[in-house]
């Protein structure tokens, strides 16, 4: 079996062999430390001895038999007498479970005790498989300080109840898990800080996990509106850049080098989903996206329709860059005058204050004005505003170049949510 295929194995069944645990014996930290074991064991046994026909269950089967070692050891003393009033006769069923656990183990990890930062980095760490030294060094911070993050984080979860959670409550956790997805993807996508626009380890890992939970929820619009989302914008990965890493807007990419089978697949995807009554958030970015992924040139943009999808989205989001991503439409298909209106209205928005895109989007419609002199002002702000350096260069070019790219929108960025 080669090397990478035994790889997304393991990482496919990580998270249902840690779900199996952790719904029995509740200790986070304890089983993970199983199930690294028994992973590192599979690595070790599979490519020779071939892949078990159940790899969930062999490795369930692996991580117990570590379970039973740890608890007898005298530093898990306290922790085995935890675990037997749990299972005092230590006869619970370790079967592979009948529906895919990996559900149940993202939905854990979006505990609404846990801040943002924490909700991120458990995923990575217990869905997704990364590891602290990758997750510390995605987000930029020591790996210390993400071990400790990671510690707090499993600890809190440890001790908030059970595994499986009512009905109720997993859909308000399903949607604190999209949202979270979101936001690696767009990490990934644009990094918020460091020297390469993208990292390209994140966004792949965001469409994964959404991929993952497309099929286990597979009539759920929003997921799928979600991993649509992701595809198309993800499709434009490689003309983001030219070979400098310098980033190269929207209105500017080469489109022969999009992604086209991934936009094909996102928009027959896209096609089903919005055949249904309810159209959520994720939906309308989606729709959105392959308007943009629709046009074979920059001219062919139908801007009009993207403003009314934007306004559809303004009115189930109570989320200031929504109405920013609005002002651009509203510029390009109706004029800079109208989009600097609808701009004027977040202006004072709190939410924006420390955000390079308001500066950005008004100096982009400040130079298709004819103010050219104000324009430069803003992008200047706006690249002082941003830590991606790639994001600093393209604006601190169009600072210099205002009057002589006045039709190009500042970015291509998603982030509406």
């Amino acid at each position: 079996m080669a090397d990478r295929a035994l790889e997304d194995l393991l990482r496919e069944c990580a998270p249902q062999v840690l779900g199996v645990l952790v719904s029995r014996f509740r200790q986070f930290d304890l089983c993970e430390d199983a199930v690294q074991e028994a992973l590192l064991a599979a690595a070790s046994a599979w490519p020779e001895g071939g892949v078990p026909d159940e790899p969930v269950g062999w490795l369930v089967t692996v991580a117990r038999r570590r379970l039973t070692d740890l608890w007898r050891s005298d530093s898990a003393r306290r922790r085995r007498e935890e675990a037997v009033a749990v299972d005092p006769a230590g006869t619970v069923d370790l079967e592979a479970p009948a529906v895919d656990d990996s559900l149940e183990m993202l939905l854990l990890c979006v505990h609404p005790d846990l801040t943002e930062a924490s909700r991120i980095a458990l995923t990575l760490r217990a869905v997704g498989g990364l590891t602290t030294a990758e997750i510390a060094r995605a987000f930029l911070v020591p790996e210390a300080t993400m071990a400790q993050r990671i510690s707090r984080a499993k600890a809190t979860i440890g001790a908030g109840g059970g595994f499986t959670l009512p009905a109720d409550v997993r859909t308000e956790r399903l949607s604190a898990a999209l949202h979270v997805l979101y936001l690696i993807f767009n990490e990934g996508y644009t990094a918020s800080a460091g020297p390469g626009l993208t990292r390209v380890d994140l966004s792949a890992e965001a469409i994964r996990l959404t991929r993952m939970l497309h099929r286990l929820l597979p009539a759920d619009g929003e997921v799928a509106g979600l991993l649509v989302l992701m595809l198309l914008t993800d499709a434009r990965r490689q003309a983001r850049t030219d070979t400098d890493g310098r980033m190269i807007p929207l209105a500017e990419q080469d489109r022969s080098r999009w992604d086209h089978a991934a936009i094909r697949e996102a928009t027959t995807l896209l096609e089903r989903t919005l055949a249904r009554r309810e159209v959520g958030p994720y939906q309308l970015q989606a729709a959105i996206a392959a308007v943009h992924a629709e046009a074979s040139t920059d001219a062919d943009t139908d801007w009009r329709q993207i403003e009314i999808l934007y306004r559809l989205l303004e009115e189930c989001t109570d989320n200031p860059v929504v109405t920013l991503n609005r002002a651009v439409a509203v510029g390009m298909a109706y004029g800079p005058e109208r989009g600097l209106e609808v701009l004027d209205r977040v202006a004072g928005d709190r939410r924006l204050a420390r955000h390079h895109r308001p500066d950005a989007v008004r100096a982009h419609l400040l130079d298709r004005l004819g103010d050219h002199e104000a324009a430069r002002e803003h992008f200047r702000r706006a690249a002082r505003a941003t830590l991606n350096l790639a994001e600093k260069r393209y604006l601190e070019d169009r600072a210099r170049r205002a009057g002589s790219a006045a039709t190009t929108p500042p970015d291509d960025d998603p982030g509406t949510s």
